[in-house]
């Protein structure tokens, strides 16, 4: 074999093997992603409350008086900041009211959920929440 087949042979064998690996490359495309990672005080972590726990948790006011329960916890993409939807009123299920609130106005008293200011009345007349489907 001369050298000038050895080359052109080479050369045939690169394309061949870039041909095979164009659609691999081809279908990675996108922007890099960046993710911004930030350090969490374990200490100040383990003093809150998981969600597991507050969903499903009456909610009393300050005469210890339910007015709610805690029915789900969300945040919203944009704002980031976690809403309480509450469920006021009704009997198992039938005739439920749901409201949202901040998450920031419930506070936790002697192991309970409190809205100081509620009742079930000024709950009742917030708008209503509907979920999504």
């Amino acid at each position: 074999m001369t050298n000038t087949m050895r080359v052109l042979t080479g050369a045939v064998a690169m394309l061949a093997a870039g041909a095979m690996l164009a659609p691999t490359v081809s279908r990675a495309q996108g922007a890099p992603q960046v993710v911004t990672l930030m350090k969490v005080d374990q200490a100040t972590l383990a003093t809150g409350y998981r969600t597991s726990k507050v969903v499903g948790s009456s909610v009393v006011n300050e005469a210890n008086e339910t007015v709610g329960t805690v029915d789900d916890l969300i945040v919203t993409p944009s704002d980031q900041v976690p809403f309480a939807v509450l469920s006021v009123g009704g009997f198992l299920g039938m005739g439920t009211h749901y409201v949202v609130v901040p998450a920031s106005a419930l506070s936790v008293v002697d192991k309970h959920m409190m809205l100081r200011g509620a009742t079930k009345d000024s709950l009742k007349a917030l708008p209503s929440f509907q979920y999504a489907n």
